[in-house]
């Protein structure tokens, strides 16, 4: 974990200097685009635990797959980047359809409700699939491997395998994600200084944010709703600045309405998830489950011990007694 806070803080500090440097104005707009990509983020790990689970990649590998998946992630990002700020420059108007492109994906997020990704079957898996040597097991910490080609004999062909998939899935969804993530901070500045920065600071602690909430991202639940909202609020700034007559909407509400709307996400999220963590035992005692699965060893599969527990109680109970409230396990 003390990784993850030290990216945080290194994004945080920088943010300092901006305030410091370059004005409250500017200070402002890096911290909300900071706090604002940092969330998009966080929904982008749901998905990334998704295509480990699905690849069955150890955790051991997924540091690999992580790193260079990040690299990526910043080379496709100054690129999206750089065309963002290309349309912004040409085109003035552009800012009223990334304001409506970013009310309509967040009243979506509100009121649609999303299927867990089917990695196996996603148009994405299919397409790397039809188009590469796939190796059926992992070889390693590679991504490719010489093989005999079938009825080819002795001749060795190039195979791309499963931790390729994963690599190459993630980048995928990044480029997914970018399309909310660019427009939403374009209505926060046209900065491209600011622009590239608060991004580039919010996903370097990436990986350390994934290996430190991985095994307790379902407790996030209702953050999905703030960031829906967030973004709803940030494509709504350029209609409701043109209505009150204002050249610019003020950077100071901004970030605090951004900042609101994420803790209060985080508090309703870990409030709602609590009892998850919190089991009675014969007795009257309560013991913190998540704890003891962590001293076992067994934080990565977390959910699976939530499922297990479950099970458990309900052929026992009269030896394990559960709260009425955890019927929130998900089963």
């Amino acid at each position: 974990m003390c990784s993850s806070d030290l990216y945080m803080a290194i994004g945080l500090l920088f943010g300092a200097w901006v305030w410091r440097e370059l004005g409250a104005t500017a200070g402002e707009e890096y911290l909300t685009g900071f706090l604002v990509e940092k969330t998009l983020a966080l929904d982008n790990l749901f998905v990334i635990s998704l295509i480990f689970a699905s690849l069955a990649v150890p955790r051991a590998y997924q540091y690999r797959v992580l790193f260079w998946g990040i690299l990526g992630v910043l080379v496709l990002r100054a690129a999206m980047i750089a065309i963002g700020a290309a349309a912004v420059a040409a085109f003035s108007w552009i800012f009223y359809v990334f304001g409506a492109f970013l009310i309509f994906t967040g009243v979506k997020m509100l009121f649609v409700v999303d299927k867990p990704m089917d990695v196996a079957n996603s148009r994405a898996m299919h397409f790397l699939r039809r188009h590469l040597r796939v190796t059926p097991d992992l070889h390693g910490s590679r991504f490719f491997v010489r093989l005999p080609a079938p009825g080819a004999g002795a001749r060795k062909a190039l195979y791309a395998t499963p931790l390729f998939l994963a690599l190459a899935l993630i980048e995928f969804v990044d480029l997914v994600f970018a399309i909310d993530s660019v427009p939403a901070i374009f209505m926060i500045t046209s900065d491209p200084f600011i622009v590239y920065t608060s991004n580039i600071f919010a996903i370097l602690g990436l990986r350390a944010l994934y290996f430190a909430l991985g095994a307790i991202m379902d407790r996030f639940h209702y953050l999905k709703h703030a960031l829906a909202l967030v973004l709803i609020f940030i494509g709504s700034k350029v209609f409701v600045a043109d209505w009150l007559g204002l050249a610019k909407f003020p950077a100071e509400i901004s970030l605090g309405v951004t900042l609101a709307l994420i803790l209060g996400g985080v508090v309703v999220s870990l409030a709602a998830t609590a009892d998850l963590y919190r089991h009675e035992m014969p007795g009257g005692q309560y013991t913190n489950l998540f704890e003891q699965a962590r001293a076992l060893g067994l934080a990565d599969r977390w959910p699976e011990v939530c499922r297990l527990y479950a099970e458990v109680n309900q052929l026992f109970g009269d030896i394990v007694k559960v709260t009425p409230t955890s019927k929130s396990v998900r089963s």
